[in-house]
């Protein structure tokens, strides 16, 4: 109302600072330094007694390959083990610690911790962490009382059962091999074969998968581990 009261001074106009437009930031962001997301192909798979965790080998900081002997496959217990997609410094620390954590329950409880519990564990760490998170998608997967399960968890701990998964940067070409071959009555083999045909796929096509894949199997018999090189 017009008159009523006393006028409230009038403020100055603060000038609009112009957008870059999304290129620019990139390029920007990217100054003095190479862009630093890696890649990788990640898969698990459940067959008919076990579980089945694989990735390829290569370590990549943007365009230029700082290693082809990455490992992304990590055994935890006798029967769980965990495949991971990131930071290779990220992956290693979330291992360490799922395996300290999972022979604490071990101790406290005098049995065996569930792959159930510990993508639980993993999912509750990887939430904990979510403002400083740990760059990096994660596999969990084993064999336990209730039979061979996996479980797929994201960077802020999302946990999603599943009978396969992908993750990483070869995701969408890995993924449509899996979904084309596979058979929940699989052998240990089958299995083998399906996600090295996976892997494959992936590394003609994505620059940051290749030179080897490192195996993990998980049965009744306990674990082995296999690495191949190409």
């Amino acid at each position: 109302m017009e008159g009523y009261g006393p006028q409230l001074p009038t403020l100055p106009q603060v000038p609009q600072v112009p957008r870059y437009p999304m290129q620019q930031d990139q390029q920007q962001a990217q100054q003095g330094g190479l862009e630093w997301i890696p890649g990788a192909t990640t898969v698990g798979v459940v067959f008919n007694c076990g579980v089945l965790l694989a990735a390829e080998k290569r370590v990549t900081y943007g365009y230029f390959v700082m290693s082809k002997g990455g490992k992304k496959v990590f055994k935890v217990t006798d029967r769980i083990g965990v495949a991971c997609a990131g930071l290779i410094g990220d992956m290693q620390i979330l291992a360490k610690e799922m395996e300290a954590q999972a022979n604490l329950f071990s101790m406290d409880t005098g049995r065996p911790i569930s792959v159930r519990a510990a993508a639980k564990l993993m999912a509750n760490v990887l939430f904990n962490r979510r403002y400083a998170p740990l760059i990096t998608q994660t596999i969990v997967a084993g064999l336990d009382e209730e039979g061979p399960s996996l479980f797929v968890l994201d960077i802020l701990g999302s946990l999603i059962p599943d009978k396969y998964t992908v993750v990483g940067s070869g995701t969408e070409i890995a993924i449509g091999v899996i979904e084309e071959g596979y058979k929940a009555t699989m052998s240990a083999k089958e299995a083998k074969d399906l996600v090295m045909r996976a892997i494959k796929s992936a590394i003609s096509r994505d620059a940051m998968s290749g030179d080897g894949i490192d195996f993990l199997t998980v049965t009744k018999e306990g674990i082995t581990e296999e690495s191949i090189k190409f």
